[in-house]
C-alpha cells in the first residue's frame, strides 16, 4: 500500500504542463512535432511545422497556408513550459519552400532529421512530395543528405526506429511513412546504414498519416493519424503489428485550446513513462464562431500515455505532470 502511494505521489509530482503546450507566435498554426533532448545547452528541442494559419484566403478550396512553411522551434529546461525560438535552419539547395513534418533523432553519433519537402506554394493538393535526410553536430546547423528513394512522387511524415540487435551487431533501422499514392497507407522501408532504404510493407489498409514508432515497456508501438483519432498498433519484433480497436483522443477534450480531435503524434519516453505531444485544430473555439478561418489555427498540447494489458488510453482532461528523463 506504502510503495503504491509513493509510486502515485511520483507521478503526480513535477511541473504541470499548460494548455495549449506551444501556441506559435508568428503564424498561429504548430502541428506535427518532434522532441530531442540536448545534452549540450541541458534542455529539451522541439521541431514543428510552422502553418501560416493567419494568411487570408481567397476561398476555402485555398491551401496555400499549409504550403510556404517553415520548421518552427521551441526550447525547454523541463519539457512542460516552452518558448518559442524562431525558425530551423534548413539549407535550401537541397528542399523547397514547403517544409512539412520534421523527424529529429540522434542516431550514430550525430543528430538527423527527417523532412517533407513540397517544391513550391499550392493552391491545391496536388504536388509532389519527398523525404529528404539532413545530419547536424548542434541541432543548428544542417547539412543536406540524400532525397530518400520510396518508389512513389507523393510521400510524407517519416519516423524512424532502431530494430534490436542481431548477435550483439545493429539490427538496422526501419523507416514508417505515409504513401500518398497508396491511399495513404503507412508504409515501411529497412536501411543498415541510414542512407539506403529498401521499401518493404504496406501496414494500415485505411487512410492515415503522421506515423511515430518507439520502444515502450518492452514493446514496439506505432501510433498514427487516422484523421478521426489516432490509430494505435502494437509488436513484439517491430515487424508484425497487432491493431488496438478504439482510437485515442478521437473525443474534443473539455479545455479552451483541446476541443477537437487529436492529431500527428510526437511520442517522448522517459523511463517507464511516455508522453503524447498532437495538435489540436481551434475549430472548436470560441472565436471560430465569429471567425471562420479561425479553425485553420492549431496548437500543440501534451498528455500522458496509460498502458494496460496492452491497450493504451490518454485522458486529456486530466493535469499533464511531466517529469522528463534526458
Amino acid at each position: 500500500m506504502i510503495a503504491s502511494l509513493l509510486l502515485m505521489a511520483a507521478a503526480a509530482s513535477g511541473p504541470v504542463a499548460p494548455k495549449p503546450l506551444l501556441r506559435d507566435p508568428v503564424h498561429d498554426g504548430a502541428a506535427d512535432a518532434s522532441t530531442v533532448y540536448d545534452r549540450k545547452s541541458g534542455e529539451w528541442v522541439m521541431f514543428y511545422t510552422n502553418r501560416r494559419a493567419d494568411l487570408p484566403m481567397e476561398d476555402a478550396k485555398d491551401v496555400r497556408w499549409v504550403h510556404g512553411t517553415a520548421i518552427g522551434t521551441a526550447r525547454s529546461k523541463d519539457g512542460a513550459k516552452w518558448r518559442y525560438s524562431g525558425t530551423a535552419t534548413i539549407p535550401t539547395s537541397c528542399t523547397g519552400e514547403t517544409l512539412w513534418a520534421p523527424e529529429v533523432q540522434w542516431l550514430e553519433g550525430q543528430w538527423h532529421m527527417w523532412l517533407t519537402v513540397v517544391p513550391g506554394i499550392y493552391r491545391d493538393w496536388n504536388a509532389p512530395r519527398f523525404i529528404v535526410h539532413l545530419t547536424s553536430p548542434d541541432l543548428k546547423s544542417w547539412t543536406c543528405g540524400e532525397r530518400l528513394d520510396l518508389g512513389s512522387d507523393r510521400v510524407i511524415d517519416a519516423s524512424v526506429l532502431a530494430l534490436p540487435k542481431k548477435n550483439g551487431a545493429s539490427g538496422g533501422y526501419r523507416l514508417f511513412f505515409n504513401d500518398e499514392r497508396m491511399n495513404k497507407a503507412i508504409r515501411t522501408a529497412d536501411s543498415s546504414d541510414l542512407t539506403h532504404w529498401s521499401v518493404k510493407d504496406r501496414l494500415t489498409d485505411t487512410p492515415g498519416e503522421g506515423p511515430k514508432a518507439f520502444r515502450w515497456k518492452g514493446k514496439y508501438w506505432l501510433i498514427s493519424d487516422a484523421w478521426k483519432g489516432l490509430l494505435v498498433m502494437r509488436s513484439d519484433d517491430g515487424t508484425h503489428w497487432t491493431r488496438q480497436p478504439d482510437y485515442i483522443l478521437a473525443t474534443p477534450g473539455k479545455a479552451p485550446t483541446d476541443r477537437a480531435k487529436g492529431q500527428h503524434p510526437d511520442i517522448i519516453v522517459s523511463g517507464d513513462r511516455a508522453y503524447i505531444i498532437y495538435f489540436v485544430h481551434q475549430e472548436g473555439e470560441d472565436e471560430a464562431k465569429a471567425n471562420p478561418d479561425w479553425k485553420r489555427r492549431s496548437v500543440l498540447q501534451i498528455a500522458e500515455l496509460i498502458e494496460k494489458d496492452g491497450i493504451v488510453t490518454v485522458d486529456r482532461d486530466a493535469p499533464a505532470h511531466i517529469r522528463l528523463k534526458p
